[in-house]
């Protein structure tokens, strides 16, 4: 066979393998309902409670497409386009009252987010070449509250208002999916971390009343964190005289016998004088 067809053979061989390639790759890319893409894939949306967020169709959206905005497990429809009419649901429990904005790009906006907000979102994008879906998984997270720094109050008892140590307890109140931690300057010394359920959480720490090293407290969630610095001056300071149990106590008690004594004096007094005078 010449040279020159051999040449042509491969060249169409190669064009072939190119052709299949693509064809495979189409293969892959599209789905039953006619969307390129991953129609599983679902996008991960974080924000904080009382901030707005917009879900993005990620797609141009035509003039013809109606769009429909679902929430939740049961698919309650929240936002509509058809027809270039724009109408909106309160959702579940009225929960998305006064709430809501869409606009004819298919961008959903909720203002003034709660953390019932938190949940699935579907968008479908109807007419056209075929439908297409989009999926959101949108957590709403609670403000963050400034971490409090303690002395525990415990330490401070007789047997130990002479210590060195200092033990601190820096706590949060009514939280959820944070996690509390104390660091020695960058390096991480304990932690400890509540999910679901609100909750009160607090965490300890044992340092010198003289140490110089610098410690802080970090309450963090995966968007936002709050950080409580800590002044060993200011909570490690000598604990208070213990009245109860010292010197004090038996000075006291002397004290409110004598004036017992006096008043039972003077009654005696008193009465004497009162039968004299009789």
């Amino acid at each position: 066979m010449p040279i020159d067809r051999l040449v042509a053979t491969a060249d169409v061989c190669k064009l072939l393998r190119k052709m299949l390639r693509l064809f495979a790759l189409l293969c892959c890319l599209w789905n039953p309902d006619g969307v390129f893409g991953d129609i599983d894939a679902v996008k991960s949306v974080s924000v904080t409670e009382g901030d707005s967020v917009t879900l993005e169709p990620g797609v141009t959206i035509l003039p013809r497409n109606k769009i429909l905005w679902k929430f939740g497990d049961q698919g309650a429809l929240v936002a509509l386009i058809d027809a270039r009419q724009i109408s909106l649901f309160d959702g579940p429990d009225g929960r998305f009252k006064d709430r809501l904005k869409l606009n004819h790009t298919g961008s959903l906006t909720i203002t003034n987010t709660r953390t019932t907000d938190t949940g699935a979102y579907e968008l479908n994008i109807k007419g056209g070449a075929g439908d297409q879906v989009r999926r959101f998984n949108l957590t709403v997270y609670s403000r963050l509250p400034v971490p409090a720094i303690t002395r525990d109050s415990s330490q401070c008892s007789s047997s130990s208002s002479s210590s060195s140590n200092c033990s601190l307890l820096c706590s949060v109140l009514n939280v959820n999916h944070v996690t509390l931690s104390w660091y020695k300057g960058n390096s991480l010394l304990s932690s400890i971390s509540v999910s679901d359920l609100r909750s009160s959480i607090s965490l300890h720490l044992e340092v010198e009343s003289q140490d110089t090293n610098t410690y802080s407290c970090v309450l963090n969630n995966p968007i936002r964190n709050h950080t409580k610095h800590l002044d060993i001056s200011q909570f490690c300071q000598p604990c208070p005289e213990i009245y109860c149990c010292g010197f004090t106590e038996p000075v006291t008690r002397l004290v409110i016998t004598a004036l017992v004594g006096v008043a039972a004096v003077a009654f005696v007094v008193y009465d004497i004088r009162s039968r004299d005078a009789k």
